[in-house]
């Protein structure tokens, strides 16, 4: 039984949502659907465009310097992006349409974790490229300490979103499931921010003594504006999945909000990570011995 609401027209009743959904946009009002709107269809389009070509670049680069790991993990979050998207195409062409609701509230809510993975693994790429010495842990515990936390804020998101989609968002237990992940993946972005500070904090001797390379510092300005772009699209999510996905929902139903909070947000810490990729600054310089063991011992020695 449909927990979806119910439109009478000449003399038919009409289910706006869920799996019994017979509701078409030139029937019913477009009010009744869970988001009360339709996705903009140009801005979807032009979205989809922009992470096919972020796949060709990630391609390209990732065949170009041998970075596999990274290479797929951002071709799968574009991909996933992707599809999403599509679910939101055909909820403009019928913003009743159940498959369409499944699709995007599950893949547009899981999408970033794959990009907050390939982030992870670059700080113990960093830490071994700038200072071990100068940091709390070992550069490999980074990798295996953020990455499972984002498989698990994965599943969650993904187990709550389906749990959603098949009760066409209401229910509570499935919006509680997502918002878990949601919260999960948010204190975990935190607590790698964090991290991340406090060795840049502990290795400022060695930025200052050492000839660090533009493209390094470019690298890691558009990896940290990624992870804000990643944090704040979080914290926003979380935000909107707080009144679950109801009809009733003012952060559910705004659509400029979702546009500038998770489309345009994604978007450009999607091509971020294109600037900030691996290959250029590590694989460029296989030879690179960390600057503590090279730069800061030769400022050493001259100023002896």
């Amino acid at each position: 039984m449909s927990n979806a609401p119910t439109y009478t027209f000449n003399g038919t009743t009409y289910i706006a949502g869920g799996q019994d959904n017979n509701c078409t946009v030139s029937v019913c009002p477009v009010e009744l659907s869970v988001y009360g709107y339709r996705p903009s269809l140009p801005l979807s389009s032009v979205i989809i465009a922009l992470y096919v070509l972020s796949i060709i670049i990630q391609a390209f680069l990732g065949f170009r310097y041998k970075t596999w790991g990274f290479m797929t993990i951002m071709i799968l979050g574009a991909v996933d992006e992707i599809i999403g998207y599509i679910g939101r195409i055909l909820m403009y062409n019928n913003p009743f349409e159940h498959s369409g609701f499944i699709i995007q509230i599950v893949l547009i809510t899981i999408g970033p974790v794959f990009f907050s993975a390939a982030i992870y693994v670059m700080l113990s790429q960093i830490v071994n490229y700038i200072s071990v010495k100068h940091s709390r842990f070992q550069p490999s515990l980074f990798y295996w300490i953020f990455v499972p936390c984002d498989l698990v804020s994965l599943i969650l998101q993904a187990v709550g979103g389906a749990m959603s989609s098949t009760s066409n968002g209401k229910s509570s237990v499935g919006v509680n499931v997502a918002l878990a992940g949601l919260a999960f993946q948010v204190a975990t972005l935190t607590i790698f921010s964090i991290v991340t500070i406090d060795y840049l904090i502990r290795s400022r001797a060695v930025w200052k003594a050492a000839s660090i390379p533009t493209r390094f510092k470019i690298f890691v300005s558009f990896l940290s504006l990624a992870t804000l772009l990643i944090l704040a699209r979080c914290c926003y999510r979380v935000y909107e999945l707080n009144e679950g996905y109801s009809r009733t929902s003012t952060a559910l139903r705004d659509q400029p909000l979702f546009i500038g909070l998770e489309t345009i947000l994604i978007i450009v810490a999607a091509y971020c990570l294109i600037v900030a990729h691996p290959g250029p600054v590590f694989k460029a310089d296989q030879k690179h011995l960390t600057y503590d063991e090279k730069d800061v011992r030769g400022s050493e020695s001259t100023t002896v």
